[in-house]
């Protein structure tokens, strides 16, 4: 897969979570995700609506929502998502095949509904112990993504004067000089799109300010 093809990488992201949700009970589909206060049924609608609202409709929904995020966020939850969760992942797995949802990205951007993908993704399977390690090429274009700019997350605020530095792949930011926060690439992007769940997989001097920019 090349780096270039974010919305092929989409596609392998979006096969492989279909592949974890087949397994699950109808107890894990009720548990809590990374996300507070969303189910694992909650963020596979969220990810469906996410990838299916289009430019326009995400315009549209988060006016009506009087640009309150959250408002937006339950109302296309609830737009996408059917009366049972089996029901929700059909819809979810058929996206962009015939008879299915079209996918339509409100933005551009493919990186960063790439890691919408594979953040909402590890959210999705950490709670349930479900181990998982997106494409290396993939991680490293939603690295460098939200390394570079905050989008739906405040991604490249939640590191700024840090030094980041993958310890399984050639990802750096930044100044070596700044103090450092060093781990697996996963770890690293999901501490950028804010989830404090991974900072015992970091280390360095960098991690006690991350911390508390994380859990203030």
């Amino acid at each position: 897969m090349e780096t270039s093809d974010p919305r092929r990488a989409i596609a392998v992201e979006h096969a492989a979570l279909v592949a974890d949700l087949r397994d699950l009970t109808d107890e894990q589909w009720t548990r809590e995700s990374l996300c507070e206060g969303w189910t694992v049924h909650d963020v596979t609608a969220h990810l469906g609506a996410g990838l299916t609202i289009g430019a326009l409709g995400w315009i549209v929904s988060i006016l009506r929502a009087g640009l309150r995020p959250d408002v937006h966020n339950r109302r296309q939850i609830a737009r996408f998502a059917r009366s049972t969760p089996t029901e929700t992942l059909e819809r979810f797995a058929a996206l962009g095949t015939e008879g299915g949802d079209p996918v339509r990205l409100p933005s551009g951007d493919s990186a960063a509904w790439l890691g919408e993908l594979i953040v909402h993704g590890e959210d999705i399977r950490r709670p349930l112990g479900l181990e998982y390690e997106p494409a290396p090429e993939a991680l490293a274009e939603v690295a460098r993504f939200f390394a570079s700019r905050d989008f739906a997350v405040n991604s490249r605020s939640q590191v700024k004067g840090l030094f980041l530095r993958a310890t399984d792949a050639g990802f750096t930011t930044n100044d070596p000089d700044l103090p450092t926060v060093e781990g697996p690439l996963l770890a690293l992007v999901m501490l950028m799109a804010g989830r404090p769940a991974h900072l015992d997989r970091v280390s360095g001097s960098g991690v006690p300010e991350l911390r508390h920019r994380l859990e203030r």
